[in-house]
């Protein structure tokens, strides 16, 4: 077993300590980051937008401003200023002494609104040389370290600690036989039963989905059949937007009411309508809630009018002006309140990310069922956040694929790198439903991850088992770079090699001139170019633009991390593994699960190059270097003839 078992409440004590180590790290490394960083620095790390204009203020409930903002250049800087997260807004002329804490309300595109802890902007906000800058998140390590408080209460008792008890291990799952069976023509059989187990469930299920197995159908179908069954509400939660998007889009367009809380991370109409604000902006009496806003604002602003030098007559309208608001905004804060409830009644589905559950529009709503969707990515303290809200809980994803970024090794060798859906699937395999049928790779793509992470059991359906680019192509290749003297090379404390580049390139290029004999420019394949280290990504995409056979297909060729593929496929996918060295070190290489992500993005061809000579050193790689092999898949870069 990969850990302990504890009683509750030593479990949530030891989950505190190793949360505090994280916290501290996390902020020592966020301090070190900003303290001496120019704004340009912060704003090319993704920290910071600068400059900005205010495009429109308006007051909120708690009689504060939310300030509307738009960054004007530098647009295509990617960030970290998301929904809920602490930000500052600041003043480039003394940043030191000019600037507001507040919270970032929306943030869509090149705009977004920040809540600030002011009723009126200071003279310096007119003065221009405006950013935002992100501050550490304290937020959501509050929220985590409350639900892990409150569950360390709740364990004790009979009924709310019956869900906490088996997520400790110290209970068993039980299961209704007598449940209705749900059948789906849309479903394979495998898909069918994990249905199935959710609706039987009377605390916990568990939905094992590898890679292009079709885990994201499953659940929403299992969502739509736990409604049918009488559920009033559900609550579907993932560690990132993106997911959550993901789902909120997909059970909406099977004709369920979704709300989603906070912003959507793909803007897009049908995401953005099922957002509360979308909801509130439809609702038949916010038309009344602007005019009263407005006319708050009227009151407060002709009492700032008044000098600090004025007479008793003065103070008093300046005091009666400024009760009028107040009362106003006392009236329009219970209409929205009204507006929210109305919302939520109607809701039948609320979608948010784990922080995201507990934002004060939903803190006080409860489910008798909690979905977390990739909970093989998400930080355990973060599920324990929406699991107290519900009595049954569906956990689902993969921890054979890309685990939760922590940042202290100390935190992550106490046992913070292990996942709750790690520790579930190992207390109660009765819960788990392994998805065995895959839909993206072909079977010679799928087989080594099948044979190390899923005991062989994956499948390729009959759609995907066989096709390939064109007839007489290879779905699967290793190109070993053993002797020809790539080494790595160390710069900006990330690893790159351009030779191997270079040879990655080389072999798309011929393969692009083979393909365009079968492909239109409209249909060409999608094309991956992967690397684990961020300095050979920039080598790659510098090189690619030299390519000239390449230029025409540019559009459809993807260069990034392992990381931002996940979720993702291509029907090609190219990986550098970059690492040459004569001692062996493999560094995040080492990392497997990392690499069955990678491995599992490509559809119909597979090209991995590297040394294996450095390679080697890790059982992982010998047995794969095997695997091609034993597919005549293996070919060395000394071999100017081997076929794409």
């Amino acid at each position: 077993m990969l850990f302990p078992y504890l009683r509750p409440m030593d479990y949530f004590k030891k989950l505190l300590e190793l949360l505090k180590m994280e916290r501290d790290e996390d902020q020592r490394a966020y301090l070190e980051l900003t303290r001496s960083s120019s704004v340009a620095e912060r704003r090319t790390s993704g920290l910071a937008w600068y400059p900005i204009a205010i495009r429109g203020t308006e007051l909120n409930k708690a009689e504060y401003i939310t300030v509307e903002v738009e960054r004007t250049t530098h647009t295509d800087i990617s960030h970290q200023l998301r929904f809920g997260v602490s930000a500052m807004l600041f003043s480039n002329h003394d940043a030191k002494n000019d600037h507001l804490d507040g919270t970032i309300t929306f943030a869509g595109g090149n705009r977004l609104k920040i809540s600030l802890r002011t009723d009126e902007l200071p003279d310096w906000a007119s003065d221009g040389k405006l950013g935002i800058d992100l501050l550490f998140d304290d937020n959501s390590y509050d929220e985590m370290q409350s639900a892990l408080k409150l569950a360390t209460g709740l364990a004790e008792k009979k009924e709310e600690g019956r869900l906490i008890k088996i997520l400790t291990g110290a209970a068993a799952p039980t299961f209704n036989a007598d449940a209705p069976i749900y059948l789906n023509p849309r479903l394979n059989g495998v898909q069918q039963a994990a249905v199935n187990k959710i609706v039987q469930a009377n605390e916990l299920a568990i939905v094992h989905g590898p890679p292009g197995t079709g885990k994201t159908t499953t659940l929403v179908q299992a969502i739509k059949a736990l409604i049918k069954q009488g559920e009033q509400r559900i609550l579907v939660t993932a560690p990132s937007n993106t997911a959550v998007d993901l789902l909120s889009e997909k059970l909406s367009e099977e004709g369920l009411n979704v709300l989603r809380v906070g912003n959507p991370a793909r803007v897009s109409e049908r995401l953005m309508a099922l957002t509360l604000d979308s909801k509130i902006a439809a609702h038949s009496s916010v038309k009344e809630i602007k005019r009263l806003k407005k006319q708050a604002g009227e009151f407060k602003e002709m009492a700032h009018k008044y000098k600090r030098s004025f007479g008793r007559a003065e103070r008093e309208q300046r005091k009666a002006l400024f009760d009028e608001a107040y009362k106003i905004m006392k009236d329009v804060g219970r209409m929205e309140q009204y507006i929210i409830d109305d919302v939520t009644a109607k809701t039948q589905v609320v979608a948010a990310t784990l922080v995201g559950a507990n934002h004060y529009t939903v803190r006080d709503l409860r489910y008798n069922t909690v979905v977390i969707d990739e909970t093989g990515q998400a930080l355990e303290p973060a599920c324990w956040i929406p699991i107290l809200k519900g009595k049954k809980l569906i956990l689902a994803g993969d921890h054979c694929q890309l685990s939760p970024t922590i940042k202290s090794d100390a935190a992550a060798r106490g046992g913070l790198n292990v996942t709750l859906l790690e520790k579930c699937t190992i207390l109660h395999p009765e819960a788990v439903t392994l998805l065995e049928e895959q839909y993206r790779m072909h079977e010679a793509i799928m087989g080594y991850s099948s044979k190390v992470f899923y005991e062989d059991k994956l499948r390729a359906h009959t759609s995907v088992a066989g096709h390939l680019l064109f007839a007489a192509d290879a779905p699967l290749t290793f190109i070993d770079t053993a002797g020809c003297g790539f080494e790595e090379k160390t710069e900006n404390k990330s690893i790159s090699n351009p030779e191997e580049a270079v040879l990655l390139f080389r072999h798309l290029a011929r393969l692009v001139v083979e393909l365009g004999a079968h492909y239109t420019v409209a249909q060409f394949p999608t094309i991956a170019v992967i690397s684990p280290y961020k300095e050979q990504l920039y080598v790659l995409k510098e090189q690619l633009q030299h390519i000239p056979e390449l230029q025409p297909y540019a559009h459809k060729i993807s260069v990034n991390t392992i990381d931002s593929f996940q979720g993702q496929e291509r029907d090609i996918v190219y990986i550098s593994m970059t690492r040459s060295n004569a001692d062996g070190v493999i560094g995040f290489l080492a990392d497997t699960r990392r690499m069955n992500v990678a491995m599992t993005r490509a559809r119909k061809k597979l090209v991995v190059i590297g040394d294996s000579a450095t390679l080697s050193r890790a059982p992982f790689y010998v047995n794969f270097i095997a695997y091609a092999e034993k597919h005549n898949a293996y070919r060395s870069a000394w071999d100017e003839n081997w076929s794409v």
